[in-house]
């Protein structure tokens, strides 16, 4: 009897274990994933910095240069050894952080990336929480009232936010908002009056000015954050709603749902707390997809606001033909792109069972 109670301990035992190398297996693939996938982002990004047609050494010395001093530079730019040389290089200058000086300010790309990202990070945050908050509301309640003038007009209000250009939606939201009704603050993060007053500590200035109690500063901030950060929202909006929908008429289609129905469960109850527990995992994942794509496609709106972010440096470091600038921004928009995947494939296990 001690022997047979004995066995199942061993088998837990042995469970256990075996659980260890599933897990660190696991591990690898992933990290091994990732390395793959930022070396192959190295490498696109390495190859636009050599196929666009901007000339760095141009950029640099301008057009009225010697062609000793354009040879000059190109030899101390490394650009006269062979393409893998080059790459060998600039693999190793990525890894040590180091892309160089930028053309348009004369400092460190990555002074420059870390001075800029958290006025963008600002916009795309409040954005999705607009997109997101009104989204997946809309996209349950479409699918709840599948062809009643609710569903049609979620759809008809996310075709909009689909075809709509965002510098078009800024400059009319510029011109009735701000210029004709007053309601909101115009271009840039905060009036000139209040912006020596901050002391900055995250220099994200809405929550700065909220953890330093200077409520005026704050409202100053969010009236000038509200209008461009709505546009952005608008276009998550119509993406998030559109998949939600898309979930949830799948789901209400399922037979547990017409179990629930017959078990006395009224109808919106059982959307709301059986079918959609079911998509929130995939949810998740479209919300962070609309991030990443919220935190580098807002090029056009921080260009329309004058809002000093990721976008408007990318813009106008591509207009100046300062690769260092471009290739370093190119490279961490992949970054991200990787980074909130790898979040959502995460969370994807943590909420669902299913995928362990």
């Amino acid at each position: 009897m001690a022997e047979a109670a004995a066995t199942p301990a061993r088998r837990s035992g042995g469970g256990a274990a075996a659980a260890l190398p599933s897990w660190s297996g696991t591990a690898l693939r992933l990290v091994v994933s990732i390395a793959v996938t930022l070396f192959g982002l190295m490498a696109l990004t390495f190859l636009i910095g050599r196929l666009l047609p901007l000339d760095p050494v141009a950029a640099i010395l301008g057009d009225n240069a010697t062609q000793e001093a354009y040879e000059a530079m190109r030899a101390q730019l490394g650009l006269d050894q062979p393409l893998w040389i080059q790459f060998g290089r600039y693999v190793g200058d990525v890894l040590r952080l180091d892309f160089g000086t930028a053309l348009t300010t004369g400092k460190p790309v990555l002074e420059d990336i870390a001075r800029v990202f958290p006025a963008t990070i600002e916009l795309a945050t409040v954005g999705i929480l607009i997109g997101t908050g009104l989204g997946i509301p809309l996209g349950v309640l479409a699918a709840a009232h599948r062809d009643t003038p609710l569903d049609y007009f979620v759809r008809i209000f996310g075709l909009l936010g689909y075809s709509t250009p965002n510098f078009w939606l800024g400059l009319m939201g510029l011109v009735l908002f701000y210029a004709n009704l007053g309601w909101v603050g115009g271009p840039g993060r905060i009036d000139t009056a209040y912006q020596w007053d901050i002391e900055p500590v995250t220099d994200l200035l809405l929550l700065d000015t909220a953890m330093a109690g200077q409520w005026e500063i704050f409202r100053n901030v969010l009236s000038h954050i509200i209008l461009p950060a709505s546009i952005l929202g608008f276009g998550a909006l119509a993406y998030i709603s559109r998949m939600t929908r898309s979930f949830m008429l799948e789901q209400l289609a399922q037979e547990y749902v017409i179990a629930a129905r017959v078990k006395g469960l009224s109808w919106m109850r059982t959307v709301w707390v059986h079918a959609f527990r079911n998509v929130v995992v995939q949810v998740i994942t479209v919300v962070a997809l609309a991030y990443a794509f919220l935190l580098e496609g807002a090029v056009l709106t921080e260009t329309v606001f004058a809002w000093p972010g990721f976008g408007r440096y990318l813009t106008n470091a591509l207009l100046a033909g300062d690769m260092n600038a471009v290739v370093a921004c190119t490279l961490l928009v992949g970054i991200i792109f990787v980074a909130l995947n790898l979040l959502a494939d995460l969370l994807y296990r943590l909420l669902d069972p299913r995928t362990r």
